[in-house]
């Protein structure tokens, strides 16, 4: 074992090289039909069969975290590999049903699978991979315990999918259900990796619950982040179409921020809203102006690094092994600071 922490390339990339060949395993075992389209997704071949060589673009975190947290209670990170799976697969499930909601035409810089196959095959890959990654722990230890956690957070990541899409038709815009959302479609699935973690670490209950708490701040930092990306991302760099959640209306935390004021930006924001229809060329590009204005944006990433402190303070109580720790350290870091 190292005696000095990984950076946040090494241990993504270790984590990579551990899990892809197990999910690749797990597709592999699906109906001819239901594994052609789901390793479209992945990028792993073309629709006519042609084997694709190119690296995956995911950035396995989930995986990540997972295995950091078996080894931050003292176990052998190799013990949760059945656990980093399981998220690895229900998180590109998510990936596969929330292009649909939102209709997003691209995914990871390629045509996102119902954009290429139709709504049905994106739909039942999703859930085909959702089916997978319960099978995945119910063939390994402790099923009994880990396969309820995950359930449980596949249900609060429906919930938090349900509820952007409350918010998109203008039902409770506000940012506590903002953050609610972010709580359900993130931070749900990072508490459980952290949970799930643990659990195949043999950590206690009191442990294993502090790194789901840890997991979840860390997941909502995630999400704010990732919302400002939907709005002043760069598209090369995260693969998805540049202003794509001002386009279909989606109130996101900056925009929920933004439209909490007063101010005559927050009162033109709401109006934009409010009209039918996609935002046009003009109009997306005044509401990214309208958001930035109101300072939506700074105050969204400081909600981002405000989570991300409130997690660390909820590793501390853990008293994770030191390496481990450091390592969940710089992955929180990154979180924060990414571009993609």
């Amino acid at each position: 074992m190292a005696d000095s922490p990984r950076d946040c390339e090494t241990i993504l990339v270790q984590a990579a090289t551990l899990v892809r060949p197990l999910v690749r395993s797990r597709v592999h075992a699906l109906p001819p039909q239901v594994r052609h389209v789901a390793g479209l997704h992945f990028g792993w071949w073309t629709d006519d069969g042609t084997v694709l060589n190119a690296p995956s673009v995911s950035k396995c975190v989930r995986p990540a975290l997972a295995l950091l947290a078996c080894r931050a209670v003292g176990a052998d990170p190799y013990a949760a590999r059945a656990a980093a799976v399981a998220v690895e697969l229900v998180h590109n499930a998510s990936l596969l049903h929330d292009d649909v909601i939102d209709q997003d035409p691209l995914r990871r810089g390629r045509p996102a699978l119902w954009a290429a196959k139709g709504v049905p095959a994106a739909i039942l890959a999703g859930d085909a991979l959702f089916f997978a990654a319960v099978q995945t722990l119910a063939e390994a230890p402790d099923a009994g315990r880990t396969v309820p956690v995950l359930l449980a957070a596949v249900q609060a990541l429906i919930e938090g999918e349900y509820l952007d899409t409350l918010m998109e038709a203008g039902t409770d815009v506000s940012e506590d259900r903002a953050a609610a959302v972010a709580a359900g479609k993130t931070g749900a699935l990072l508490a459980c990796a952290c949970e799930l973690g643990a659990i195949a670490g043999g950590a206690t209950e009191e442990r294993a619950q502090l790194l789901h708490a840890f997991g979840r701040r860390l997941g909502i930092a995630y999400q704010c982040v990732d919302d400002v990306l939907g709005i002043w991302g760069d598209e090369p760099v995260t693969g998805k179409p540049a202003l794509s959640d001002l386009r279909s209306r989606k109130v996101t935390i900056p925009v929920a921020a933004a439209m909490a004021g007063h101010t005559p930006q927050a009162q033109s924001l709401r109006a934009l809203y409010r009209a039918n229809g996609p935002l046009g060329e003009t109009d997306h590009a005044r509401a990214r102006d309208l958001i930035e204005q109101t300072g939506a944006r700074e105050a969204t990433l400081r909600r981002a690094r405000r989570h991300t402190t409130d997690a660390m303070h909820l590793l501390d109580q853990v008293q994770p092994e030191p390496l481990a720790a450091a390592e969940l350290a710089a992955l929180a870091d990154l979180i924060t600071r990414r571009d993609r």
